[in-house]
């Protein structure tokens, strides 16, 4: 659809309007919590340390057109945010325009708005509590008490829903996680039961995936909004271990409507575990995908110079709006999306 054309165009105002309102909205909400706004570059040596996620690639050229360095736009600004609690920074977030090289769907655009903040001296929980107020405190100053996509309903101003990793895979797939963390045979199994489907060739995450996919997000988000919290380490690069259970990290996914919505962790903080997690997660892209990325290695030196206890959250702008103003694609919400 040539989104241009003034009557397509048309059909996307109230949305854009909404975008506008719930944009002004969230800053207001960083404003009152005394955050303060940054802008990192886009360019990065590293675009992600995720098997799973691609980066678009350039190159920094000199006078006479020869390659420097290879470049990439980011897929976040995480890296570099995080650099800067290593400078002092406290509380910090962003609203920026992020690229990942994938398919193009309903929830999905290959350029695509993340808001993402930090606070130090937290936890994780800290960061659910903010996800509740901020989205609370949108939906009241647009004047919208319930989110709506693809046929379901959520009320934010409910009481929050909050289950485990571990829960939800017994309560909706009927999988003890904790007997299969370290026996990827024994899950394919367990996944096939209860999916239909396992490849023999399909890598532990690629199980876990689908169990997500096929029987625990159509459950979450719906009547209110779902923090689905601690996932197992393998599923969880940067975030810090728990205390309570190693096998698990402090991260947390929000869903409102089934739509993932945001994605935060406790930060991992020890330089010695990330680059070891950081090694593990790109021999595994290059044998699914035959590629990896460069570590950042000068995000590693800020590690180990010593970065803060803090938490961060990086939450799809987007989408956000897509379920505040019912629209049911993203290109709905979008300025102008990308064509491919």
């Amino acid at each position: 659809m040539s989104w241009w054309l003034p009557h397509h165009f048309d059909a996307k105002r109230p949305y854009l309007q909404a975008r506008g309102r719930i944009l002004r909205a969230v800053r207001e909400w960083f404003d009152l919590a005394e955050f303060d706004e940054v802008q990192t570059p886009v360019l990065q040596v590293c675009p992600v340390m995720d098997a799973h996620i691609h980066g678009f690639q350039t190159s920094l050229k000199g006078p006479d057109l020869s390659v420097l360095r290879d470049m990439y736009l980011h897929t976040s600004p995480e890296f570099a945010m995080k650099k800067l609690l290593v400078a002092g920074c406290e509380r910090i977030y962003q609203i920026a325009p992020v690229f990942r090289n994938g398919d193009q769907s309903r929830l999905h655009s290959p350029e695509f708005t993340l808001l993402e903040w930090y606070r130090t001296g937290t936890s994780y929980t800290a960061m659910m509590d903010d996800t509740v107020a901020l989205l609370r405190h949108v939906a009241t100053a647009i004047d919208v008490r319930e989110c709506r996509f693809d046929g379901r309903v959520c009320d934010v101003f409910a009481d929050w829903q909050k289950i485990s990793v571990r829960e939800a895979f017994d309560r909706y797939a009927g999988i003890d996680l904790d007997r299969y963390l370290d026996d990827v045979e024994g899950f394919r199994v367990q996944v096939r039961a209860v999916t239909g489907h396992a490849a023999p060739d399909d890598a532990w995450d690629d199980l876990f995936f689908r169990v997500m996919a096929d029987k625990i997000e159509p459950h979450l988000g719906q009547g209110t909004a779902t923090i689905l919290y601690d996932y197992p380490v393998c599923m969880a690069s940067l975030a810090r271990r728990s205390p309570d259970d190693e096998r698990y990290a402090e991260r947390f996914e929000v869903y409102v409507c089934g739509v993932e919505l945001a994605n935060a962790f406790s930060e991992l903080t020890d330089a010695d575990e990330q680059r070891a997690r950081f090694e593990t997660e790109m021999a595994h892209k290059q044998a699914l995908y035959g590629e990896s990325y460069p570590l950042d290695e000068e995000f590693l030196a800020a590690l180990a110079h010593g970065m803060p206890p803090s938490s961060g959250n990086a939450l799809g702008l987007d989408r956000l709006v897509m379920v505040m103003s019912g629209a049911q694609r993203i290109d709905q919400v979008l300025w102008a999306p990308v064509e491919i």
